[in-house]
């Protein structure tokens, strides 16, 4: 082995999708090792590549070949660490980059996209994170199909590879440097690019923005917002917030990964003059004093380069407040979609500000500078509250959980893990009966709520639960601040109180109720249960709540009282369980208290019944001994 400098050495370099490979360690150790051993080394397919790229670089007068499989000591973390930071430059630095397409068959290169034959209509290589920068760093790039057969250079394809990659021709032609290129645009180009581990999506972005930072393989998603921090301390560009996630959230101002950026391929940065016009053109102003504390704004050096602390990332921008609340406002971007300014939706937490969606109408007044302190990381020590599903009943009924929206779960827990405003759909669904329903577990400005939603119908086979999910989601995402307003108004912290909510399933005779409960540390408790409802609630859409435990003791026809814990019922519903106001010698705490008989039909019945008296009424330690009989059904209590 030996050393080049890659500034003065003629060398190709090799572009392809890993496979079985040959490292470093195997590669200078091939002729040490025993023959059965190397000849199972030259049999993979790694190897072949090699061999084939080496053949077609003495052809085109190369002494040198890079491979990165084999010219990398892995082993070492200081010398993969200067490799990847140093990538960009040796692609961009080879005379001849090989481009190896292992599955295109054809001895031409594809110009129509293909479905059927690719998984993402194009071949792999157009798809993985690293071959972006190896795409874009080399002046010449040739292709070959899996059979090392030339079918093109980057130049004659530049305009299949723009329909393909989204890369504008002249950067494929000519290179990044000089050009008047977005964050968000370069960003968008990696959108729907994979790799195999998830910081190499940020790593393999490092040399396209031309930063550096320390490889730390094992922080996940950390390093994306690393590479944000640091392109946010080389460049002054607003358009780094232009992202815009797939599902509405709230989260920090940094986007979570490339994906984010999926629609920012036609976002252009602007300079002060012309982000002053554009900001006088949307805002209708008129005011000549105005206009001219919107032009000394846009030329302050506070405008035009961002702080980053730990405790956020400071930037002066105009801002348009709510008409819904003071805590939530939209600020305006320098940069512009389609020649209209790009605007943002921020919340505030503390004195920092989140990002969030609006959906609300703003103030109609015109906007203002405002120095804002953005957060660009989720603290982890930061006060959290959960929602503890049981969905028990539910599943009794044939109903099982099919999918959570935005993100899955484990158990019956979800934690939401930003206060400002956080939404996790949960569907439900029974395919003999198929009818489905979504419920809504979310977090609005402090509040906690949820809400339950009848699903329509089942999804065909060209559809999954994940669209049921999405459409339920944006319909009460849409609609948070009403449903935990409604909560709000109803919710008595005084005492513990039930809320039902009851939503009938379209075409079904079915019907889900909702009971929840807000606990004292803010956590919510839910039940889901569905009942039969042949139409009694007013029809296939009508939906009504109902708010439990809310009367005076002496509007309610039976009461309850075990272990001194009194409670109140108006009446009793369902199927399984019937309520007889009766005494009984096993369940008697006195002559004087009535006490009740529940009569179920199955022993799974007597279990949700004597759950729901435990939240009810407290422990009931005094009768436990006599609470559940061994006789044959009717089962009593």
């Amino acid at each position: 082995m030996k050393e080049h400098d890659d500034m003065t050495t003629r060398y190709a370099i090799l572009s392809h999708r890993w496979g079985a490979e040959v490292n470093y360690e195997e590669m200078i150790g091939l002729m040490k090792m025993e023959e059965e051993e190397r000849n199972d080394v030259k049999q993979r397919h790694g190897y072949q590549k090699i061999v084939e790229s080496c053949k077609q670089a003495m052809k085109d007068g190369y002494k040198w070949l890079w491979v990165d499989t084999c010219c990398i000591d892995k082993r070492s973390s200081a010398e993969l660490s200067e490799a990847i930071n140093s990538m960009y430059r040796w692609y961009q630095n080879a005379q001849l980059c090989y481009a190896y397409l292992h599955d295109v068959d054809e001895p031409t290169f594809p110009t129509e996209r293909d479905d059927g034959k690719f998984e993402n209509g194009w071949p792999e290589w157009f798809v993985r994170g690293w071959t972006l920068q190896e795409l874009i760093a080399p002046e010449q790039v040739k292709f070959f199909n899996k059979d090392w057969v030339p079918i093109g250079n980057k130049r004659r394809l530049a305009s299949t590879l723009k329909d393909i990659t989204g890369i504008p021709r002249e950067v494929l032609t000519s290179g990044l440097t000089g050009k008047r290129l977005s964050v968000a645009q370069i960003m968008s180009w990696a959108a729907n690019r994979r790799t195999t581990r998830v910081e190499d999506r940020a790593y393999s972005l490092m040399g396209l923005f031309g930063v550096n930072m320390p490889m730390l393989y094992g922080e996940g998603k950390k390093a994306f917002r690393r590479l944000q921090l640091e392109i946010i301390r080389e460049f002054s560009d607003h358009s780094i917030f232009a992202w815009q996630p797939r599902t509405p959230r709230t989260s920090s101002v940094l986007a979570e990964d490339p994906s984010n950026f999926w629609c920012c391929s036609d976002v252009e940065k602007v300079e002060p003059n012309e982000f002053v016009d554009k900001l006088i053109e949307q805002s209708c102003c008129s005011d000549s004093k105005r206009i001219e504390v919107f032009r000394d704004a846009a030329h302050s050096q506070q405008f035009l380069t961002f702080m980053v602390s730990n405790a956020g990332i400071q930037v002066l921008l105009p801002v348009i407040p709510s008409h819904d609340s003071p805590s939530l406002l939209r600020a305006i971007l320098a940069c512009t979609r389609q020649g209209t300014l790009v605007t943002v939706d921020l919340v505030s937490s503390g004195r920092s500000f989140a990002r969030t969606s609006i959906y609300s109408l703003l103030s109609g007044t015109h906007p203002e500078f405002k120095t804002l302190q953005l957060i660009h990381y989720q603290d982890t020590n930061e006060t959290r509250c959960q929602s503890v599903l049981d969905d028990r009943c539910a599943s009794f009924h044939g109903f099982t959980r099919r999918c959570a929206y935005p993100c899955e779960f484990t158990g019956n827990t979800v934690t939401h893990t930003f206060l400002s405003e956080d939404l996790i759909v949960v569907v439900y669904a029974n395919d003999d009966a198929r009818s489905c329903f979504a419920i809504g577990l979310g977090h609005y400005l402090g509040q906690e709520w949820v809400h339950v939603v009848d699903g329509g119908r089942s999804p065909t086979k060209e559809e999954n639960w994940t669209v049921i999910g999405r459409k339920a989601y944006r319909r009460m995402w849409r609609a948070r601040a009403k449903h935990a307003r409604l909560v709000a108004n109803y919710d008595n912290p005084s005492r513990k109180t039930y809320f039902i909510q009851h939503v009938h399933l379209t075409r079904s005779i079915q019907a889900v109720r909702l009971v929840w409960n807000i606990q004292e540390a803010g956590d919510l408790e839910v039940v889901v249960d569905v009942t039969e409802c042949p139409g009694c609630c007013g029809g296939p859409c009508t939906r009504t709540t109902e708010y439990g435990l809310r009367k005076t003791a002496s509007d309610y026809s039976y009461r309850l009282q075990l272990d001194n814990q009194l409670a109140f019922a108006d009446k009793c519903f369902g199927q399984q369980i019937a309520v007889s106001h009766a005494m009984h010698p096993y369940v008697c705490l006195a002559p004087h208290i009535d006490s009740w008989v529940i009569m179920a039909t199955t022993p799974v019945a007597i279990l949700y019944a004597l759950e729901i008296y435990l939240r009810i009424c407290g422990p009931l330690a005094l009768v436990s001994a006599a609470l559940i009989a061994p006789w044959s059904p009717p089962y009593l209590v």
